[in-house]
């Protein structure tokens, strides 16, 4: 047999293992009525990574509040922002121990993260007093840890990215004022208006325009965060 047909004939070597994959957390922010949903779910089918509705971690008696139209406190903000951040990473731990898990790794949240340092805290760089609170000493659970072999990635080793979805009051009002079945009423615009500090300017941030199409905003974002990310998209 020829050297030609013993090549045909053998067996192809496997594919070489792909390496892993830097995980990061991206967070799709804006105030309500903004659509974060919506452009999250578009970059989801986009990136294939995990997503995370930053909504459906809020305690209860935040959405109570919420519902009855009173503003949340930092107070009330806190602990959720904290927990937003630790279910990112426990999912980044679990990801990079699992050799199976083949999708894009990190997270993919919405969060309104309206001031500066709650992005810190989402950016895992600041820890506000209330995540040090010991269990049982204000009625909540500390947060779960995970087991040693799955430790949390360090912000530096987790970075955080931020896609702000920009509008006029005016355009966010409306879109509010014609949702149906969600607890958060058109008066609190005002107060997340009120507390909104634009993340504009800062490292990480990515800026989509509101009066645009989802697809345009996905659009832009995959764009810029390509420019940013420690790994092309």
């Amino acid at each position: 047999m020829s050297n030609e047909a013993e090549h045909q004939l053998a067996p192809s070597a496997p594919d070489a293992p792909r390496p892993k994959r830097h995980p990061v957390l991206i967070i799709v922010m804006g105030v309500a009525g903004t659509g974060k949903t919506t452009l999250a779910r578009e970059l989801e089918r986009r990136l294939d990574m995990p997503y995370v509705e930053g909504d459906e971690l809020h305690p209860k008696a935040n959405i109570d509040k919420m519902s009855a139209g009173i503003p949340l406190t930092d107070a009330d903000r806190e602990p959720w922002l904290q927990l937003i951040r630790t279910t990112a990473e426990h999912m980044a731990a679990e990801q990079q121990a699992d050799p199976s898990f083949a999708r894009r790794p990190g997270a993919l949240v919405t969060c309104s993260a309206l001031r500066r340092y709650y992005r810190d805290i989402l950016r895992g760089t600041y820890k506000p007093a209330s995540a040090s609170t010991a269990d049982g000493e204000d009625g909540r659970e500390k947060s779960p840890r995970l087991p040693g072999h799955l430790d949390p990635p360090e912000p530096y080793r987790f970075p955080t990215y931020f896609v702000y979805i920009k509008g006029e009051k005016e355009v966010i009002m409306d879109r509010i004022s014609k949702r149906q079945g969600h607890y958060m009423k058109p008066g609190m615009l005002d107060s997340q208006l009120a507390t909104l500090e634009t993340p504009e300017g800062e490292e990480g941030v990515v800026v989509v325009p509101l009066d645009t199409t989802t697809e345009e905003q996905a659009d832009i974002a995959m764009r810029e965060l390509s420019k940013l990310l420690p790994e092309p998209l």
